[in-house]
Order: C-alpha cells, then structure tokens, then sequence
C-alpha cells in the first residue's frame, strides 16, 4: 500500500486578484511625513507672515511690547506713502533692478554658455590651461579685484549709469564651469548630425544644443536673475545719483544712523521680492531639471 504525502500549495487569492501586503507601519509613516512637512512649511512661511504684518501696521505696532497677530488698524496707505516718498525714488529702483537683472541674466548666459560650449566641444591645445584659469578666477576674493574694477569704471565714464552695473559682471567663471560640464554630457550624436548638415559650431550650438539645453538655461536663468537683483555692493558704488538707484540701495537708505523707518522698511521688502517668487514659481520645474543635468560627478 503506496502513501501519497500532500503537497502543501500555497492557497491563491480568490478571483486570480493579487495578494496584498499589509505593512502596519505605512500609515503611521505617511502621517508622520505629513506632520515633519507641515512643520517645515509654517516655519518657512513664519517670515514672510511677519513680513506682511508689519509691512500693513504703524511703528507703533511693529516696535511696542503687545504683539499681535494682526495690526488694529490695516495701513494700506503704507504703499501709497512709499511710492509718493521724494527722498527715496523707490519706484525708479525698481525699474532699475529689473532692467539690470534681466540684461545681466541675458548677458551671463550668452557670455558662459559660448565659453562653455568652447571649453567643452571645440578642440584646442590650451584649452584645458583656459579652463584651469577660469576655475582660478573662482579663488580670487571679490575684495581684490572691486577697486580695480572701480578704477576701469570710472575712467570709462560709465558711473551712474547700467553700463557700468551691468558689463563688470557678465562673466561668471561658476556659471562658466556649470556650462562646460554640462556641455560635457550633451549627446555629440546631435552636433555630429548636425555638422552633416552643413552647419560650423556656431549653427550647431544655436540651432541644436540650445532648443535641447532649454532646462538648464532656465536653471540659469534663475539663479542669475537672483543674484542680479539681490546684488547690493555693486550697485551702491556705482549708482551715486538717486536715479541709478537700484531696489537694494533703495532699501538701504531707510536706514540710517539718525532714524529707521520700519514701515516702510517692510514694505519695500515686501514688494522687492515679488518679482522673486514670481520668477521662482514660473521657472521651478525647469530649475530642478536643470540642476540634475549639470553633469556634475564625483
């Protein structure tokens, strides 16, 4: 008499549905992200909450020991008196900024993407000793070469004026570096195309590699425009006369050793960075691409 030993089969789900895996701390995890993210977004937005609020309420409010959470009385006519201020043309900084932001945004990128795309792609016996020399740039403090830069300014006749805020500062040797190495990683089976086509380096960079390249000339972009309207130093020795005041300056001079002007202090700055987040929000999903394809390794 034969024994027959049962197979043990593990039983399927019924209908052929899949089986599901419980975990039990999936829940908990994800609640736990949410709690960690909303922390991290109310302290994030903390400062720009105490910016408004103080940008809508008197001195009064913003200096005296009862704090609240919102101003008695909303000072709409903060902006108004900002605006109207004849000591400080704040409107006319404003203009300023954009127009020197946007051309130096323009200007960086034409400027290091081509020396970049040089450095990457066009074959020359010195061109890594160039590179070497772009990257000593880097090491050199702004301090050492801002009196010098001065000098050659001044002796061009271009103070007060947005030739001398604007071409000092349109090489970047960082900005020059990103590009070559991004340049680096672009897929030469699109150039080597392209060159079959009849077109030199220049058509091939400005027909082929810039269409493809839009997301990290947009990750650029921002980051330059940034920089371009944040900048202060500059601005304040080169713009002398009110009207080449540019936003920062602006901010400035509500500020001085006689009398602080908190109003209006947080109004401009409130204003000021609206341009920011205007240009951050639009360009965001190109800037995090773009910072991913930097072609950066280790």
């Amino acid at each position: 008499m034969t024994t027959t030993t049962p197979q043990l089969r593990e039983s399927a789900p019924p209908s052929g549905r899949p089986r599901r895996i419980r975990r039990g701390g999936g829940v908990m995890s994800s609640t736990g992200l949410y709690i960690a993210t909303g922390v991290a977004a109310v302290l994030f937005l903390i400062p720009f909450y105490v910016l408004l609020r103080n940008a809508l309420a008197t001195d009064a409010e913003i200096t005296g020991e009862n704090w609240k959470l919102f101003p008695t009385d909303i000072q709409w006519g903060n902006i108004g008196e900002l605006f109207t201020d004849e000591t400080v043309p704040f409107g006319r900084s404003l203009w300023n900024s954009a127009v020197v932001a946007t051309l130096h945004t323009v200007g960086v990128l034409l400027v290091c993407s081509l020396a970049g795309y040089g450095l990457a792609r066009i074959p020359y016996k010195h061109a890594n000793k160039i590179f070497y020399a772009v990257l000593g740039t880097l090491m050199v403090p702004t301090a050492v070469t801002f009196v010098p830069s001065f000098v050659l300014v001044s002796s061009l006749g271009w103070v007060d004026s947005y030739r001398g805020l604007i071409i000092p500062g349109l090489f970047s040797g960082f900005t020059c570096f990103l590009f070559r190495q991004y340049f680096l990683g672009f897929p030469k089976e699109l150039e080597e195309a392209a060159r079959m086509d009849g077109l030199g380096h220049w058509g091939a960079y400005w027909r082929v590699v810039v269409p493809n390249s839009l997301n990290f000339f947009a990750a650029m972009a921002t980051i330059t425009f940034i920089n371009g309207w944040n900048s202060f130093l500059w601005p304040l020795v080169i713009g002398q006369d009110p009207s080449s005041w540019t936003v920062q300056v602006a901010l400035s001079s509500y500020m001085t050793n006689q009398t602080v002007v908190f109003h209006l202090i947080f109004m401009a700055t409130a204003i000021s960075i609206l341009p920011l987040v205007f240009v951050f929000l639009f360009l965001q999903r190109w800037l995090v691409q773009g910072i991913a394809q930097t072609g950066i390794k280790g």
